[in-house]
């Protein structure tokens, strides 16, 4: 595949990329920015070769996956080292009154605080079965796992999400 085409195909899934590189890095914008920013520098240098194996989506999910998995490495190294100077502290309290006066946007923000609860496999796979419209086995090639673990994560992490949501409705 030429450089050109290679552009054109990295165009196409562009959006779709995006989405994928924002759940591989917890929604953080500047991250997935970056993240897909390093993707697109490995396959256009010729340091991810896509070899024919998958479709051209597939492997390109998996490169943008992987190179999450190091810029999150890099960053755990980089807190370690940190750690020394400083003392971090994180917050994550969610309080829930009344769902009659939530709006779209509280209801997102539920949604997605419920969403960061799975497990990263879980989060994984469902996001690239409902957002990215991938077949299971395809999202199991993106994932690097077989087939059976993705059916398993995917089978635990919807019933993990009624689990939450019952519970919320059962609270009103």
């Amino acid at each position: 595949m030429d450089e050109l085409e290679l552009q054109a195909q990295l165009e196409k899934i562009h959006n779709a990329s995006y989405g994928w590189a924002m759940n591989c890095c917890s929604r953080d914008r500047n991250e997935a920015m970056d993240v897909l920013q390093t993707a697109y520098l490995k396959v256009l240098q010729g340091r991810a070769v896509h070899k024919g194996q998958s479709s051209f989506k597939t492997w390109f999910f998996s490169v943008v996956r992987y190179t999450a998995a190091e810029e999150r490495r890099r960053h755990w190294f980089r807190r370690l080292g940190l750690a020394k100077f400083a003392e971090e502290k994180k917050t994550d309290v969610f309080f829930l009154e009344d769902h009659s006066s939530l709006d779209k946007e509280e209801d997102s923000k539920m949604f997605h605080g419920s969403f960061a609860q799975l497990p990263r496999r879980q989060q994984e796979v469902l996001h690239l079965v409902f957002y990215q419209n991938l077949s299971l086995q395809e999202a199991s090639a993106v994932m690097g796992v077989s087939i059976g673990s993705a059916r398993t994560h995917y089978e635990r992490g919807k019933k993990n999400m009624r689990k939450f949501w019952s519970s919320k409705v059962l609270e009103f």
